[in-house]
């Protein structure tokens, strides 16, 4: 088999233009594969549902490698439809109990509530491109979990290998640790057999990892870690100088924080800037999704924030990602917020690193940002959200900002280069290609 002939089907949903957190690492292994030479087909649903979910970033599209079809299934979400006339007289009257029906049929074909219901268009529209042209190998990026169905059926039918990109894993709790279903579960179940049929598991972080060597050992040689990164095109050329005041801190990212949450970071927030003097005039920015489908932009987080206009706060919705370097080169501060604990790592902290700037961290102690950031030069450490010590850390991560030298800024962005995308992707696709070869 000649190099220019083998052809991948990457079944990636949230690919561009959709605009979810994955949609970066997507990408990127797309990319990985064309310019590892295979021919890649992607498959992902079509733009209605990502602009009933958390929207487009059509930007994205420009850089997608040309040579990469992309296959859209025309899937929807029944529970995001917003269109009242589009409802059943059952959905109208009785909302909670629709809802109820629809995520149980779904877990009739599949033990996902949400997506379950997609596995019979998703097994069709598969075989029916492997018809087309064969497939040599399949990468499944996952969530929805319903997307190792396809790749099984093609491998169990055709004998097509296929590898997992599992990202944040099925039976691990990243929120609050653990394993997240019972041994005999449909879930636990589903994917043993995914993951035994498997060529190679990717994941995200090593606690992630080590849950899975744990937990299936006869496959832990299957298993690698293939971490998240920054793109080099979204964050500034060169190393920002030291800031003046006023100061600017900023948030770009998912925001998917409980109102409880919020409202404490809010607290330090004011509380600093009333006791520190280069915080007394400071803005902080706040950027990106809040909510999904219907509540997406309205909520009550946001009214927290509309509330903390007078204290220098202010929400500036989604930001494209072509406008991020701009975006970053009028900050002079970050501050990086993320739920979850030690297997959790959050996309975000990489980019965060390699702009150079100082970063105030505000998630759980035991975090494995928290791993990634100890060695940064401009962090000013983690105390959960201890409201003490979050307005230290904020006059900590202020200070940090005006006096901070250009050499301090270089070697934070320098201990970041080793996390940069394009190279984390490229050794795990061509370890990849090897294994299938």
């Amino acid at each position: 088999m000649s190099r220019s002939s083998r052809r991948l089907l990457f079944l990636a949903f949230g690919f561009p233009p959709a605009l979810k957190s994955s949609t970066y690492r997507l990408l990127a292994i797309a990319n990985g594969f064309a310019a590892d030479g295979w021919d890649v087909t992607v498959v992902n649903a079509a733009r209605p549902l990502w602009e009933d979910e958390f929207g487009l970033d059509e930007s994205l599209l420009a850089v997608v490698d040309p040579a990469i079809r992309i296959v859209e299934l025309p899937l929807r979400r029944a529970d995001l439809e917003t269109d009242i006339r589009a409802f059943s007289e059952e959905r109208a009257l009785h909302p909670g109990r629709w809802l109820r029906q629809w995520r149980e049929q779904n877990l009739e074909s599949f033990p996902e509530p949400t997506f379950g219901g997609w596995r019979d268009e998703l097994e069709t529209a598969v075989l029916a491109l492997h018809d087309e042209t064969p497939f040599d190998l399949v990468v499944v990026s996952c969530v929805p979990y319903v997307l190792l169905a396809p790749a099984l059926r093609l491998h169990e039918e055709h004998g097509v290998p296929f590898a997992v990109d599992f990202r944040d894993g099925w039976t691990v709790d990243v929120i609050n640790g653990g394993t997240a279903v019972e041994d005999d579960s449909p879930e636990a179940q589903w994917e043993r057999r995914a993951l035994e049929a498997a060529v190679s598991l990717w994941v995200v972080n090593d606690p992630i990892a080590g849950h899975y060597r744990a937990r299936y050992p006869e496959l832990a040689d299957k298993v690698r870690v293939v971490r998240n990164g920054f793109d080099r095109a979204s964050v500034p050329d060169l190393a920002p100088s030291a800031a003046t005041a006023p100061l600017c801190f900023g948030y770009v990212g998912t925001i998917n924080f409980k109102p409880d949450f919020v409202r404490a970071v809010l607290d330090s927030w004011r509380a600093a800037r009333e006791s520190s003097p280069l915080l007394r005039d400071a803005r902080w920015e706040w950027r990106g999704n809040l909510g999904a489908g219907a509540s997406r932009g309205s909520s009550t987080v946001l009214e927290l924030l509309l509330d903390a206009e007078d204290d220098g706060v202010v929400y500036g919705g989604p930001v494209p990602k072509n406008e991020l370097v701009d975006l970053y080169r009028r900050w002079d501060a970050l501050t990086f917020m993320v739920i979850g604990g030690a297997f959790m790592t959050s996309g975000k902290v990489y980019e965060y690193m390699a702009t150079g700037l100082p970063i105030l961290s505000v998630h759980e102690v035991e975090h494995d940002a928290s791993t990634l950031l100890e060695g940064y030069p401009l962090w000013s450490g983690v105390g959960d959200v201890d409201p003490g010590f979050l307005e230290q850390a904020w006059a900590r991560t202020a200070e940090l900002a005006v006096a901070s030298t250009d050499a301090d800024r270089s070697a934070a962005r320098a201990y970041a280069d080793r996390y940069e995308r394009v190279g984390t992707v490229a050794s795990a696709v061509q370890a990849l290609s090897e294994r299938v070869r």
